[in-house]
Order: structure tokens, then sequence, then C-alpha cells
């Protein structure tokens, strides 16, 4: 018989939880308001996080545009992080968990749907690695064994992608057929497989001997 394929979206809803849990600084984060896709490649990203909401978790801002809303098992999802192809593909364990630190980092303190306008990018420029390494080392140090092994794993594994992508913020009244809310049944769980670089050995040098 076939082993059944695992379910990845578990393994990094329990990533998420158990840093929110540990780590101060990710306090506010809520695993269960955060929808996690698998994604196309977009150059040599290995994931991203896409807030769902406007200033206050509101769908709707002051010029009158719109955010689709996503609700999952009826709760509504404020962020939604895409997990790419290198995420998968060419990551070890260790990065994988960065990869997830690197796109809670990027949340607003206030857990509204919005972004920390603080930590972009575009903002600390080099600075955003510095600021989130030393809280990478001290979570691995706390990272339980068996969630570091799951991210490890090599080969099939099933996770959510979208059979209807959301798509940006509109203006009501503009586009007839743009869905208003997104659920379970614009999702799927596709397959995914991870191949994740082997551990180096560290080999002793030894001097060849000669034979006389």
């Amino acid at each position: 018989m076939v082993p059944r394929r695992p379910n990845f979206n578990k393994t990094v809803r329990a990533l998420i939880r158990d840093i929110s849990e540990k780590m101060p600084e990710f306090a506010h984060v809520k695993s269960g308001r955060i929808l996690v896709v698998a994604g196309e490649a977009r150059r040599a990203s290995r994931g991203t996080v896409k807030p769902l909401c406007f200033r206050g978790g509101k769908s709707t801002d002051r010029t009158g545009r719109r955010k689709p809303v996503i609700r999952i098992r009826g709760k509504r999802m404020l962020y939604a992080i895409t997990l790419r192809p290198l995420f998968f593909r060419g990551s070890t364990a260790r990065a994988r968990v960065e990869t997830v630190l690197h796109e809670l980092f990027h949340l607003s303190r206030r857990f509204d749907g919005t972004l920390h306008s603080g930590r972009r990018h575009a903002v600390l420029g080099k600075s955003f690695s510095r600021k989130l390494r030393p809280l990478v080392r001290r979570y691995l140090k706390l990272c339980p064994p068996e969630l570091l092994a799951a991210l490890a794993y090599s080969g099939e594994v099933r996770v959510l992608q979208w059979l209807e992508r959301p798509g940006h913020a509109y203006v009501p009244g503009t586009h007839r057929r743009v869905r208003k809310v997104y659920t379970e049944d614009q999702l799927f769980y596709g397959i995914a497989r991870m191949v994740t670089p082997k551990p180096r050995i560290a080999r002793e040098s030894s001097a060849r001997v000669k034979v006389h």
C-alpha cells in the first residue's frame, strides 16, 4: 500500500502556532487566521505574504476599493502566505523555518490584516536581515525536533493550492463578474514534492600513507 502523503498545511500551521507561543515578538500572531498555500515561482522568492484587509481589518478603504474576503471554515482569513517552489525544492528545514519567520515578521503588530509599515524591505533595506537573523537563531533553539523533522521531509506532500485565485482590490460596480468571497470551494489539496538536501557529514581528513 502506498503511504499517505503528509498534510503539509498542518505542519506549517503547527509551526506558526509554536512560534507565536514561544516568541514574544510574535505573540500577536494567530495561526488560525493565516491561510497558507503553495504557489508559482516568483523570481528567487521562497515565500510571500499578502495582507487581506485594509487598516483596521476593513474590507473597504476610503476611496471605495474593496478587497475580496477569504473565509475558511466560516472564519475570515487576515493574511495569505504563499510558499514558492524554492521553499519546497531548494531549502533545508532551518531555511524553511526562516522563510516562515520572515513572512510573519512583515505582519502588523495589530494583526488586523495589514503589514507592518516599518518592516518593509524598501524601508529597512539590508537591516531587515540583521533584525530577523537573531530571531531565527533564537527560535531554532526552541523549535521541537518533531517539527524540524517534518520540515526536513523529502517526498510528496499535500498542500492547499488555489483553484481560483483571488484578485486585487476592486471598485464595486465596475467589475460585474468579480468574486467577493472565497472559501474552501476555491481551494484544493495539490501535490508538492519536497526535496531536502541531506546534511553534510564532516569528513576527517587523513594523510595518505605510501606503502613501500
